[in-house]
C-alpha cells in the first residue's frame, strides 16, 4: 500500500472512531424552534420582553438552541395559538391564559385577577403558594408545559371617548375587555369583546367599538388610542397585575436536553423581572405625553370602585358554582390571600 493510501484509509478510520466515541447526547444538541406570538415585537417593553427572551436562550446555549419568532398571523391568528400549540403545530408560544378564557376560562387566574393582588402577592402565589402546580396541572390536560415570562405592571381601566359620569353611562358601550374584568363590565350593559392588540385601533377608529382597555400607559400611548379617545380612567381595578407566558408542546419539551429546559426557566425568570422593572420606568413619561395631547386623566370615584369590586365578587361567584376547576383555583387563591394578608397589613406602608 503505497503512502498516500495509508494516509486516506488512516484518516477515515480515525474519522469513524470519532464518530463512533460521540456521546448520542452531543449530536442532538442542536436544536430549532418556531414560536407564534399572541403579541407583537413592536409593543413597548412587552415586545422587546420575548425577543431579549429568545435572545438569551441562543446565549447560554452558545447558538445550538434557536427560536424564531414569528409576529401575531404570520403563521397562527394571536388569540388562537394555544390550540397550535397543543397540537404540535407550533413549538411555543408567546401569549396570555387571559387569551385563552373562552378555552379554558378557569386559567385565566394565571393572567390576572380583578382587584386581585399587586405584584409581590401575586408572584408569592404562583410562584411559591402553589398556584404553579395548578396551572401546570391544567396545562399538561392540554399537551402543553407553560412558564410565566413576564410581569406586567398595573394598567389602565379604559379609553372613552366621552367621560364617564354615572354607571349609566356605560350602559350599551361596545368595549374592547381582558379576562375576567369582561364579565364585571357585562354587569354594567357593556358589551364587550376581546381583541388582539393590533385589531383595537382599527376597531376604535371606525366605531366598532366605543372604548377599549389594554395595557400600562407607556404600551397605550404606543398603540394611539389616545388620538381617538380622549379620557384614560385608572385605577385597572381589572389589572393591578398581570402574567404573560410562554406555553409549549409538551413532548417537544420532553424532548429537549435537561440543560434546555432550565434554560427557559431562567430566561422567562430574567424576563419577569425585566418586564416588570423597565414597564414601571416607562410611565410617568408615558402620562406626560398623553397631558399634552389633550387626554383627560381621570380616577374612578369611590362608588365607581365599589360597584365594580361587587359585580366582581358576584361574578366569582357564578363562575364558581358553574365550573368546579373555576371553584377549586378561586378557593386556593382565597386561601393563600387571607393567610398572606397579615403580612401585608405589617410589612408595607399603606
Amino acid at each position: 500500500m503505497d503512502e498516500r493510501l495509508r494516509a486516506v484509509v488512516c484518516a477515515v478510520a480515525c474519522a469513524a472512531a470519532l464518530v463512533a466515541a460521540t456521546d448520542p447526547a452531543e449530536a442532538q444538541q442542536r436544536v430549532r424552534w418556531k414560536l407564534a406570538s399572541s403579541y407583537a415585537s413592536t409593543l413597548d417593553v412587552l415586545g422587546q420582553n420575548i425577543l431579549r427572551f429568545i435572545d438569551n436562550i441562543k446565549v447560554m446555549s452558545d447558538g445550538n438552541f434557536e427560536i424564531r419568532f414569528h409576529e401575531p398571523g404570520a403563521l397562527v391568528p394571536a388569540l388562537e395559538v394555544f390550540d397550535a400549540v397543543s397540537k404540535g403545530s407550533v413549538e411555543m408560544s408567546y401569549s396570555s391564559p387571559g387569551f385563552h378564557a373562552g378555552r379554558i376560562p378557569h386559567l385565566v387566574f394565571f393572567a390576572s385577577v380583578p382587584f386581585g393582588p399587586n405584584v409581590n402577592e401575586y408572584v408569592a402565589w404562583i410562584q411559591h403558594g402553589g398556584g404553579y402546580e395548578l396551572y401546570d396541572r391544567e396545562l399538561a390536560k392540554h399537551n402543553i408545559k407553560g412558564f410565566q415570562c413576564g410581569i406586567v405592571i398595573a394598567e389602565s381601566s379604559g379609553w372613552f371617548r366621552k367621560e364617564i359620569k354615572s354607571l349609566e353611562d356605560l350602559k350599551g358601550l361596545k368595549m374592547r375587555f381582558f379576562g375576567l374584568g369582561a364579565k364585571v363590565m357585562q354587569k354594567f350593559g357593556v358589551n364587550t369583546q376581546l381583541l388582539a392588540a393590533g385589531d383595537i385601533y382599527p376597531a376604535l377608529e371606525r366605531g366598532v367599538i366605543d372604548a377599549t382597555e389594554f395595557s400600562y400607559p407607556s404600551l397605550d400611548k404606543n398603540l394611539g388610542f389616545y388620538q381617538i379617545a380622549k379620557h384614560n380612567y385608572f385605577p385597572g381595578w381589572h389589572q393591578q397585575a398581570s402574567f404573560v407566558d410562554v406555553i409549549i408542546n409538551l413532548d417537544a419539551w420532553n424532548k429537549l436536553p435537561k440543560s434546555y429546559q432550565k434554560m427557559i426557566e431562567v430566561a422567562c425568570n430574567d424576563a419577569n423581572l425585566w418586564l416588570m422593572g423597565a414597564g414601571e420606568a416607562r410611565q410617568g413619561d408615558a402620562l406626560a405625553f398623553f397631558k399634552q395631547q389633550g387626554v383627560q386623566i381621570h380616577q374612578w370615584p369611590r362608588e365607581f370602585l365599589d360597584a365594580f369590586k361587587a359585580a366582581w365578587e358576584k361574578v366569582a361567584e357564578e363562575e364558581a358554582a358553574a365550573d368546579p376547576r373555576f371553584k377549586e383555583i378561586w378557593e386556593h387563591y382565597k386561601a393563600f390571600r387571607a393567610k398572606y394578608a397579615a403580612w401585608r397589613e405589617i410589612g408595607y406602608l399603606k
